[in-house]
């Protein structure tokens, strides 16, 4: 097997560990993971493996009953031995049965998995470092002086006020011309020459010399103008005129580091009808967009909220798993979630992200009159809201669609449906997706 065959293998198993990423986010045992570290069973994660040659039926002789494939220095099970047999139970946890990735390496797999890839931004000013020196002041030390600069400010003069001397001085010889003449015939023809330096050249033309032309037309005839760019791949270039005045100090421009700090706030109905189906689906989409985001900032934290007339702020385990009795009343969870914010998480310093779930069930009018209000209010980079319904829409359960229809044309509002596992990833995807378009 070449290395063009290793690197497509290498392709296909990424491709694979994807797929069994999907896999695991819809079906698997999410409590097995932590905040830092996301725990992959080995049975979904299908890792590489050598495997014998199936057509290759010789090898290491192990005796009578031995079959290919099997383990090498094994005892061979024999008839009547069912593997039931009593014996001390292993007290060390296999490290081989999960496979382990950090929240950073989660967020780059379901980026991979989704096609997506969230630049996150920097909020919070934690740092001034000097990068290079690209910006420009009249002073400084010598050791910056901008001598590149310099050098071209001056080229530019001398190119701008460079002219054709011997053809000047042709001009002087012109029957009956004097300097106030060719001064104003040069002026006609935009050629840079002082009235000075015509007065001294025309002191150095021999007087024999001053009738050679009967008229500038003549002498115009007769000789070539040269040309400012002709005249230096001629010559070269002597003298640069350099100024005080184009000079120029390099100082390196100060780089703000800032810190890429996010708050998400998970937002959970636990009221009545939220029963155990309802609260699994909630868990299975927050869960991956809380690693996700984790991996994706410098700093994340998280705040959980769960509601049901009225909304208190609780830890992680209980999120998930609080159950009440009580009825539904939705904007009482954004009150608190905009409390929260606007003491703890100032916008100008953190990313927010206010992520809320239930079955769409809420108390009439609640959604039109106070919680849509409430999420035009609330500055975050993303609002989203997940239907979780496993038997389909309820009756009452109108908040996501009114949600949808009211934030239609808005790019930083996601509402997804999930009514069963297989919707997770979809919903997961809609609600990424429209942070990167917005």
């Amino acid at each position: 097997m070449g290395l063009k065959d290793d690197l497509e293998r290498y392709r296909e198993i990424g491709e694979e560990r994807r797929q069994d990423l999907a896999e695991f986010i819809q079906y698997g045992d999410l409590g097995g993971s932590r905040g830092d570290e996301v725990r992959i069973p080995i049975k979904i994660v299908d890792l590489p493996e050598f495997a014998y040659d199936q057509r290759d039926q010789g090898g290491v002789g192990q005796g009578e009953g031995a079959e290919p494939g099997d383990p090498v220095g094994q005892p061979q099970p024999q008839p009547g031995d069912d593997g039931d047999e009593d014996g001390e139970p292993g007290e060390e946890g296999g490290e081989h049965e999960y496979y382990e990735m950090d929240p950073e390496e989660f967020a780059e797999e379901l980026d991979e998995r989704l096609g997506l890839d969230l630049d996150p931004k920097g909020k919070k000013v934690i740092e001034e470092t000097e990068g290079d020196f690209t910006d420009i002041t009249r002073t400084g030390p010598s050791s910056t002086l901008d001598f590149e600069r310099l050098f071209k400010q001056g080229l530019k003069r001398k190119l701008a006020m460079d002219f054709d001397e011997d053809y000047v001085r042709e001009a002087l010889k012109v029957d009956g011309w004097g300097p106030a003449t060719v001064f104003e015939w040069a002026r006609e023809r935009n050629i840079v020459v002082s009235k000075a330096w015509i007065e001294d050249a025309y002191e150095d033309v021999p007087d024999d010399e001053k009738t050679t032309w009967a008229s500038i037309e003549e002498m115009e005839a007769n000789v070539e103008q040269t040309d400012t760019p002709q005249r230096i791949r001629r010559e070269g270039v002597q003298e640069i005129p350099f100024r005080r005045e184009d000079e120029r100090y390099r100082y390196p421009e100060i780089v703000e580091e800032r810190e890429k700090n996010v708050v998400v706030v998970n937002i959970r109905d636990v009221s009545g009808s939220m029963r155990q189906k309802k609260r699994e689906l909630v868990e299975r989409t927050f869960t991956p967009l809380d690693w996700y985001l984790q991996g994706k900032y410098d700093n994340a934290e998280f705040v959980y909220i769960a509601h049901d007339a009225d909304a208190w702020e609780v830890d992680r385990d209980e999120f998930f798993g609080i159950r009440s009795g009580g009825g539904t009343r939705i904007s009482s969870a954004y009150d608190l979630a905009a409390a929260i914010l606007e003491e703890e998480y100032p916008w100008s310093e953190w990313n927010r992200y206010v992520f809320a779930a239930g079955d769409s069930e809420n108390s009439s009018n609640d959604t039109e009159e106070k919680v849509i209000p409430m999420m035009e209010q609330i500055p975050a980079n993303l609002h989203a809201y997940v239907e979780t319904q496993p038997s389909g829409n309820a009756i009452n359960a109108t908040h996501a669609e009114e949600v949808e229809r009211s934030f239609r044309d808005s790019d930083n509002v996601a509402v997804a449906y999930v009514s069963s596992p297989e919707d997770v990833i979809d919903a997961i995807y809609e609600i990424l997706s429209t942070e990167e378009e917005g």
